[in-house]
């Protein structure tokens, strides 16, 4: 009997230690650019470019500091803001250059397929991303 007690005592133990580590973890990636409204569409007629995989636009108007849509394969496409997560601000905006993005006021790198996370300090966080969907054969909504 003691030792179904200590086997559940074990169980109860770690699921209390996934319960209070797993909010942790979320803080950990949460991006310090501000929340804005972010809901357009673009037409893959009029912007072709992001029918071709590892290529990307900027979209100045949307998201915190512009939206950067980078096309990651045929019907694949990721949504990242453009300000730099280090800078927080409408000032630093990365540019992107083929899957490269790189913050002129800080220098950071972030690479655009692999999520937006950065690959060269000092920025730790990755790029704010946004949700993509096609919504028929040639029209991409993005949206949070």
């Amino acid at each position: 009997m003691r030792q179904l007690v200590l086997k559940y005592v074990k169980y109860f133990i770690y699921f209390l230690f996934l319960a209070f580590a797993y909010p942790s973890c979320d803080k950990i990636n949460e991006s310090p650019i501000p929340d804005v409204y972010v809901s357009f569409t673009v037409d893959l007629h009029i912007a072709n470019e992001l029918t071709i995989p590892g290529t990307s636009v900027f979209f100045p108007q949307a998201g915190f500091g512009g939206v950067i849509i980078y096309c990651f394969d045929q019907g694949m496409w990721y949504a990242f803001d453009a300000a730099c997560t280090l800078e927080a601000s409408r000032n630093c905006i990365v540019k992107n250059e083929s899957g490269l993005a790189e913050c002129p006021c800080c220098g950071s790198q972030f690479v655009l397929p692999n999520s937006g996370y950065p690959v060269k300090a000092p920025a730790t966080v990755p790029l704010k991303h946004y949700n993509v969907s096609l919504v028929n054969n040639y029209i991409l909504r993005v949206f949070n």
